[in-house]
């Protein structure tokens, strides 16, 4: 039995659309980029998943410039920190930090008595906690001044005052013990928490910062030492010019002759050689040369070899009258 033809061949001719309209012909169309949306789709449902993922890559290497986006995205990661703590009442508790074992603390005292606080400190850690190994740092000057009466006193000025630095290792027990020491207002660090309950959590100090305060803290010392040696040296530079110039002084007056007036004759032979075996001495009987006392006689009282002054007492009127005359203006009284 023959088969009837029933099917029709397919023609590509056949999916075409009619032909316009006479009064549409005129008119231009734009062309339908039909076939290269399709090529586009046919080549993105060819492709891999791992191709496309080279090719992403590749394009967002081509877009970047410098690094890839592979090391900026590292380089992200490890620049941002990981949340520690799971839930914030683990943060907020204070036995953690002793995960980080000895490190420098600040303890934020007094401006004017930090250093006592800093000893009050010691003394109470070490009654209190004889175990723990610790140390009090308050980064100070010592000043030495000399005193009027003498003495050299060494007072300490401190380089960061209101802060004192302790190393140990610290945990809830020694922060509530520290808190309550007397003239302690807490520990420098920062807010923790939310809003149902926040605390100062104390903060440590890096390495690099601690080397640098021991550092300023000698080169302060230094240059306090060093500007005391110099005021000494020339404080004593002062002294022993001085002392040469009172020495001078001495001296010359030592060797000064009063040359104002000119000594008779009978009076120099008297005080120089002792003529007549008589000297000017307290209580001998003189006699007035020149001046407003001449011819008169008296009696010595006083005899200034330096200046060549002497003190003469006349009997006036029944009193006695004391006169200061020069010595070359007096002479003494033979019998």
């Amino acid at each position: 039995m023959q088969r009837h033809q029933w099917l029709l061949s397919w023609c590509p001719y056949n999916i075409l659309p009619p032909p316009p309209p006479a009064h549409l012909s005129q008119t231009p169309r734009k062309p339908r980029f039909l076939s290269v949306s399709a090529s586009t789709t046919i080549v993105s449902e060819t492709l891999s998943a791992r191709e496309r993922r080279q090719m992403r890559n590749e394009r967002r290497e081509s877009k970047l410039t410098g690094t890839g986006w592979r090391e900026q995205v590292e380089d992200k990661l490890l620049v941002k920190p990981k949340k520690r703590y799971k839930s914030w009442t683990e943060e907020l508790n204070l036995d953690t930090l002793s995960d980080l074992g000895p490190q420098w603390w600040i303890i934020r005292v007094s401006r004017i008595s930090g250093q006592e606080t800093a000893e009050r400190v010691a003394r109470a850690l070490i009654r209190k906690f004889p175990e723990i190994e610790f140390k009090v740092y308050a980064p100070a000057v010592h000043i030495k001044r000399k005193l009027k009466n003498g003495t050299i006193s060494n007072k300490p000025k401190p380089i960061f005052p209101g802060c004192v630095f302790l190393n140990c290792v610290l945990n809830k027990d020694v922060h509530d013990f520290i808190r309550e020491c007397e003239g302690v207002g807490g520990f420098i660090g920062s807010k923790v928490g939310n809003t149902k309950k926040q605390i100062n959590k104390p903060r440590p100090v890096s390495a690099d910062d601690i080397e640098a305060i021991f550092r300023q803290a000698k080169e302060e010392q230094e240059k306090t030492d060093r500007a005391w040696e110099e005021e000494q040296e020339r404080e004593r530079i002062l002294n022993e010019e001085q002392l040469k110039k009172s020495s001078e002084v001495d001296s010359k007056e030592v060797k000064v002759i009063s040359k104002s007036k000119k000594r008779s004759k009978k009076a120099s032979e008297a005080l120089v050689t002792g003529k007549k075996d008589k000297l000017l001495v307290p209580g001998a009987t003189v006699r007035v040369l020149s001046g407003s006392f001449a011819e008169f006689k008296g009696a010595l009282k006083k005899l200034d070899q330096k200046t060549g002054m002497v003190t003469v007492g006349f009997t006036l009127f029944g009193k006695e009258t004391l006169a200061d005359l020069n010595v070359s203006e007096v002479v003494v009284e033979t019998e």
